[in-house]
């Protein structure tokens, strides 16, 4: 990925609330029929390791955890994004110099592809996956509300996948390289927009400028 230093975030902290906060990954691997892309809710487990673990499942059908068992892989984690036109910028006015652009978080996480087929592991991951995305509903569905018998077989048609992340890259490319009159133009443009836009503008808050 292209990073510019202006666009460089490390916080670890940061990081690890855009992959919590979107969990759908693609997760791109590499075979003998080139490379895949595969879309898969990843959980982010920031205590376990040096740079955290990502835990999903997939399909015992996804050829994806024989292909790529052992082998190196991305996880892309993509947070609020939206377009810039260049008419929020003041300084159209005066040099007519600008493009549109677009604005964006994301986050690349690399490491090992493990394969799981321990069915307590993977009971475990989908209770919490589940509970994680259930819970601010008013009446949240548990797997203990399926029959004993279905979740078993649910769970022998799964296989389980972890990554433990080895580097973990990020880039916030919300502005940074223009001056204040321009991000706040940006700004003020996406707050007038839906609720994607207001969302990237909520997160261009979170940087500073370059220089």
């Amino acid at each position: 990925m292209y990073l510019p230093k202006h666009f460089e975030q490390n916080d670890p902290a940061a990081l690890a609330a855009l992959m919590q906060a979107y969990p759908l990954a693609a997760l791109v691997s590499v075979g003998e029929d080139g490379v895949t892309a595969d879309h898969v809710p990843l959980e982010y487990d920031a205590s376990a390791g040096p740079h955290g673990t990502l835990r999903g499942h997939v399909a015992r059908a996804n050829p994806l955890w024989r292909r790529a068992a052992g082998q190196p892989v991305l996880a892309i984690f993509r947070g609020e994004e939206a377009y810039v036109t260049p008419s929020w910028y003041p300084s159209k006015a005066a040099t007519h110099q600008v493009v549109p652009t677009w604005n964006y978080a994301v986050v690349h996480a690399h490491g090992p592809l493990r394969v799981v087929e321990d069915a307590p592991w993977l009971h475990a991951l989908v209770t919490r996956l589940t509970g994680h995305f259930e819970t601010p509903r008013e009446t949240p569905w548990a797997v203990s509300d399926a029959p004993e018998a279905f979740v078993q077989t649910m769970l022998r048609a799964i296989v389980g996948i972890e990554l433990p992340v080895e580097r973990l890259v990020g880039k916030w490319k919300l502005s940074q390289n223009r001056h204040a009159a321009d991000r706040q133009g940006v700004h003020d443009g996406l707050m007038q927009g839906d609720a994607a836009a207001q969302a990237a503008a909520r997160r261009m808050r979170s940087v500073e400028p370059a220089g």
